[in-house]
């Protein structure tokens, strides 16, 4: 249990610090996850039933929310076009993005009633006796990995992939264990009540006609709500950094571009697998693209960073086109932001 607690303990302090770059859905998930396998037990005593089923609790929820956030959201999910433009307006598309943009209107059509049925009915049957709580883990199995050959979602479906596995039944027997500890046990029942009871705020937001998703409800995101693609994006536009060495640009001003890990840029590069990495940076300039009210507490800093050349900075890119001078002036048409280095060097 102390190694699991441990992480735990490490991780939770990362995301509280890490604020507006830790702020997605999947480190939550990722530390409610990791709450609970503190107390799934050794190999020499059997995990306890009443955790497997906060388990599947955590799943429906992940499953459940994503449903409920897109019925709610935008119209194309309820007309079944949404996969039209999705594909192409993710935030990061995979390798295999392309050929599932290109797939057959009729087929994109079958997906997102194949969408609707895995999240709104089939989690109900993960708290169905046996074999039908394993037909719809394997459902959503299967649900995962078509999403993992299509983009490029962090550790999001690995995650869920794995909620999924301990809600089946494996054709063995069991191998005999030791009866677990009476302090054991009364932890893992005080647990589960706290964590039941904590249950009622997520259960509240997805009942509320205003639900609002990826939230944790507590500092130690022990309970959460989770959603994803309420609304999708029908146009891509991408926020484009370029550099130039000129101390007062003009009109003759050779503009050369940052290049990004995985964000698209040059479309005659092709896009890579990152997932399960998480790309931080080139995820939260897919959100600058979407408002500019996303940047606001970072963008300006990060082109600060790359006029004085920062190396930890470019680090986080593909490629700079200014090695090893500083550029004198940097750009992002896309948002209309300029800034230029103090006394144009």
């Amino acid at each position: 249990m102390l190694l699991w607690a441990v992480p735990w303990v490490l991780y939770l302090s990362i995301v509280n610090v890490g604020q507006t770059w830790y702020g997605f859905g999947w480190e939550s998930l990722l530390l409610e996850v990791g709450f609970l396998a503190v107390f799934l037990g050794n190999d020499e005593v059997a995990p306890p039933v009443v955790v497997l089923f906060l388990l599947r609790w955590i799943l429906f929820r992940v499953e459940f929310g994503a449903g409920l956030i897109k019925l709610r959201g935008d119209a194309c999910w309820r007309k079944l076009t949404c996969l039209d433009f999705h594909h192409e307006t993710q935030p990061m598309p995979g390798p295999l993005s392309w050929f599932f943009h290109h797939l057959p209107r009729p087929l994109h059509r079958i997906e997102v009633a194949a969408n609707h049925v895995t999240q709104l009915l089939v989690p109900v049957l993960l708290f169905i006796p046996q074999p039908v709580a394993t037909a719809a883990a394997s459902l959503m199995i299967a649900t995962q990995l078509w999403l993992v050959l299509s983009g490029n979602f962090s550790w999001l479906n690995w995650i869920t992939i794995v909620l999924a596995v301990s809600a089946i039944r494996f054709p063995h027997t069991p191998p005999p264990t030791a009866a677990p500890p009476l302090w054991y046990e009364v932890t893992v029942l005080a647990v589960a009540a706290l964590l039941l009871w904590l249950s009622h705020r997520p259960v509240r937001n997805m009942v509320s006609r205003r639900q609002i998703m990826n939230r944790s409800f507590d500092p130690l995101h022990l309970v959460n709500t989770y959603g994803a693609f309420g609304t999708v994006g029908r146009i891509r536009y991408e926020v484009v950094v370029e550099g130039t060495a000129d101390a007062v640009p003009h009109e003759e001003s050779g503009w050369r571009e940052y290049e990004f890990r995985g964000k698209p840029g040059d479309p005659r590069r092709w896009p890579r697998q990152f997932a399960p990495y998480h790309l931080r940076l080139d995820w939260m300039m897919w959100f600058a693209a979407l408002s500019p009210g996303y940047a606001e507490p970072w963008f300006g800093a990060l082109v600060e960073r790359l006029l004085e050349n920062d190396r930890d900075t470019l680090r986080l890119l593909r490629r700079s086109p200014f090695p090893p001078d500083a550029p004198r002036t940097t750009s992002a048409p896309a948002s209309s932001a300029t800034a230029t280095r103090p006394g144009g060097s």
